[in-house]
């Protein structure tokens, strides 16, 4: 039978959605509490919702009782805190299972390349239901900053490059794309991740806010692509000698983040 995708991102794995006012809202990620939680860099992780209601950030099939990543449960204490983040991740009327706010220290794009993975989001996720994807709303204004999303971790051939500017909103397919963030600048970068389900109410959704499934690519130069690449490649040939000196094998990236 398979999944309930969401037709939208059939084609290239992701959509941005029309821009959101930022400016609008307050800074209610700087009252949260944090987490230290490693994901694609130097970051840590502030739950609005979780498996438990807790504030912790591990996948709802990890621990006791382990189920797909739906349903999340609201966290009190973050949500009197950052009322603004849940209305918007609860406006598309989507089951919400994992909602959190990342802060990403700067980087570079060799970083993000050599970070790159997919989401673990559809494990134990059962047959005919819908399939779990990744809301993306940019905080802070990384004007300078991008997000990358590939079809294959180590093929520069197919690479998206979303420009992540205050008000930025996608949703990737974050289990069949690779993805991470290239983020310039001295400041954190701040982002509420929403993980929703695919069904009629988030294609409703995309819809309202004209998802697009292409959109031109951040421009960098040349020589920053290649240095990037010959880096990512560099740095994985070492971490596959390393593994393999311990008698280890690379295992497929899959995040629960």
């Amino acid at each position: 039978m398979g999944y309930i995708k969401s037709a939208a991102l059939e084609e290239t794995g992701y959509v941005v959605l029309d821009s959101y006012n930022q400016e609008l809202d307050p800074k209610e990620w700087l009252d949260i509490e944090y987490v230290d939680w490693k994901s694609s860099g130097d970051t840590r992780f502030a739950p609005l919702a979780s498996k438990d209601g807790e504030i912790e950030c591990g996948g709802f099939w990890s621990g006791r009782n382990p189920r797909t990543d739906k349903d999340g449960i609201w966290i009190p204490s973050q949500v009197e805190k950052a009322p603004h983040l849940v209305r918007r991740a609860q406006e598309p009327g989507a089951n919400v299972g994992r909602c959190r706010v990342i802060e990403l220290q700067p980087n570079t794009y060799a970083d993000c390349l050599y970070n790159l993975h997919q989401d673990d989001n559809n494990r134990l996720n059962t047959d005919g239901s819908g399939w779990v994807v990744r809301g993306f709303f940019n905080l802070t204004d990384d004007k300078d900053s991008f997000f990358v999303l590939r079809d294959n971790r180590t093929d520069p051939s197919v690479e998206y490059r979303i420009a992540l500017p205050a008000g930025a909103q996608l949703i990737v397919d974050t289990q069949r794309m690779w993805h991470a963030a290239t983020h310039s600048g001295t400041e954190p970068r701040y982002c509420l991740i929403t993980s929703w389900t695919s069904g009629p109410e988030l294609d409703a959704y995309i819809e309202k806010y004209h998802g697009r499934p292409l959109v031109p690519n951040y421009e960098v130069s040349q020589e920053l692509l290649d240095a990037g690449q010959a880096e990512q490649t560099r740095r994985l040939a070492a971490r596959a000698a390393a593994l393999a000196a311990r008698g280890q094998q690379e295992q497929t990236v899959m995040s629960e983040a």
